[in-house]
């Protein structure tokens, strides 16, 4: 890390901090002289920051804080090492931190560490997850009292509407998407083709599969503030709400992810179209685990106004191959790149509990050697399945009663977690829609 701040000498200040538990970067900005001490010592401050509510208020009842005295905890650098933050006009870096307890151990409530304890008893098998995730957002013009599509900064219209993989679409917005590729780029975000997406300002950017499940939850969680940011460098908003229009597709944030072994063997293919008995488990952990984990898929108020029939979410639980209207897909192409995509997540999720929730329902199925149903055919709306919990309530109630859960997350994550939602869901109660819209554009 020492070396990466000799050789960018035009840094003039640092960013350092984590992800709480709504994926929002909690820390402190320091000069540039600090530094090398927090790479060094770390960073203190409340073990009860990566549990604030989306306002960034403390929650009532965590027993973070008053029950224990709200101590400070020990953040300490990543292995991801600096990161450049391109939209900031004065040279600027950011050092991603993860929280541990005083005596050293990771913090139980650090969604980041959530995600290591899954890879780790991937690893205990031999085995590693092969992650990459699709990303989609709105561009907006939020400058009036509604939002609505950007002007083209080439011809200075609006799109009148959705345009699917439209090249003129992305051609619009030219020098937005060249400074984002850059930007990935000095950023060590790896990624891959751009598209015009269902709804009017709409994109999607895939991110390459990455044999490093911790790295893709990094590259999601620092695209999203780079999106965010870049975008009000370029006059306009990014906004990965899950619905920010009620009457266009909403943001999903689809995982693509296979099994590999110390050999690098993709252990969900067989050179068949059906694909390994592991890849069979693995779905069918997916599927134990949609409804359960339904509130880390879908974490907001908002997030509910998406998971609706027909349009274009999933709803109902099951898989199929090659099917988008499935919840759990297994898509084309060649046999032997056999993987599994989980499309229920909304592009509001934190990446890191996501991926968590993901891969530890994917691990449950292989060590339980579940078996799924059969795969669906045709349209899934208009089958009889079992559905994903459409309320925010239904959704907290579900996840604080899950033994399931409880294998994949710590007790004190989930807890603290629940307590997160309870008062979110509570506030939100008597917010009108306006204000609800100006909570979530900016932050999830």
């Amino acid at each position: 890390m020492t070396s990466w701040l000799d050789e960018h000498s035009e840094i003039r200040n640092v960013r350092a901090g984590a992800a709480d538990l709504n994926g929002q970067a909690r820390g402190k900005r320091v000069p540039i002289r600090f530094a090398r001490k927090i790479e060094e010592e770390g960073m203190r401050f409340p073990l009860s920051v990566l549990n604030l509510d989306i306002w960034g208020e403390d929650v009532e009842d965590s027993p973070l804080v008053f029950e224990i005295g709200d101590p400070d905890g020990v953040l300490m650098p990543t292995e991801r090492g600096y990161v450049p933050l391109p939209w900031l006009e004065t040279p600027s870096a950011l050092l991603p931190l993860w929280m541990y307890t005083e005596d050293g151990q990771p913090f139980d409530g650090d969604p980041r560490h959530a995600l290591a304890r899954v890879v780790d008893q991937f690893a205990a098998l031999g085995m590693t997850p092969v992650v990459a995730t699709e990303m989609e957002f709105y561009l907006v013009d939020d400058s009036g009292p509604e939002i609505r599509q950007p002007k083209s900064p080439r011809s200075g219209k609006r799109r009148p509407g959705a345009e699917i993989l439209s090249l003129r679409a992305l051609d619009a917005f030219d020098a937005f998407f060249n400074d984002l590729y850059d930007a990935c780029d000095a950023m060590d975000i790896p990624t891959e083709a751009a598209t015009s997406e269902v709804g009017p300002g709409q994109f999607e950017i895939n991110l390459v599969h990455v044999a490093d499940a911790l790295k893709a939850a990094d590259d999601a969680y620092l695209f999203k503030m780079l999106v965010r940011g870049l975008a009000r460098k370029h006059g306009m908003a990014a906004s990965f709400m899950a619905k920010p229009y009620g009457e266009h597709a909403g943001n999903g944030m689809h995982v693509h992810f296979s099994v590999i072994n110390k050999l690098g063997k993709n252990l969900f293919a067989n050179d068949t179209f059906e694909g390994t008995q592991l890849l069979k488990e693995a779905i069918a952990g997916c599927l134990k685990g949609i409804a359960d984990l339904a509130l880390i898929f879908a974490p907001h108020g908002n997030s509910y106004e998406r998971l609706v029939p027909e349009s274009h979410a999933p709803t109902g639980i099951c898989w199929a191959y090659e099917n988008r209207t499935a919840s759990v897909r297994v898509p084309g192409g060649s046999f032997k790149a056999r993987r599994v995509e989980h499309r229920v997540a909304g592009g509001d999720v934190n990446p890191y509990l996501f991926l968590a929730a993901v891969l530890g329902s994917a691990l449950i199925g292989i060590q339980d050697k579940l078996t799924p149903p059969k795969p669906i055919s045709g349209n899934a709306y208009e089958q009889d399945l079992d559905q994903i919990p459409d309320t925010w309530e239904a959704a907290i109630d579900r996840f604080e009663a899950s033994a399931l859960a409880n294998r994949i997350l710590n007790p004190t994550l989930i807890q603290n977690l629940v307590l997160t939602k309870r008062q979110e869901l509570h506030y939100l109660s008597s917010m009108s829609e306006s204000e609800k819209l100006d909570l979530y554009l900016d932050t999830v």
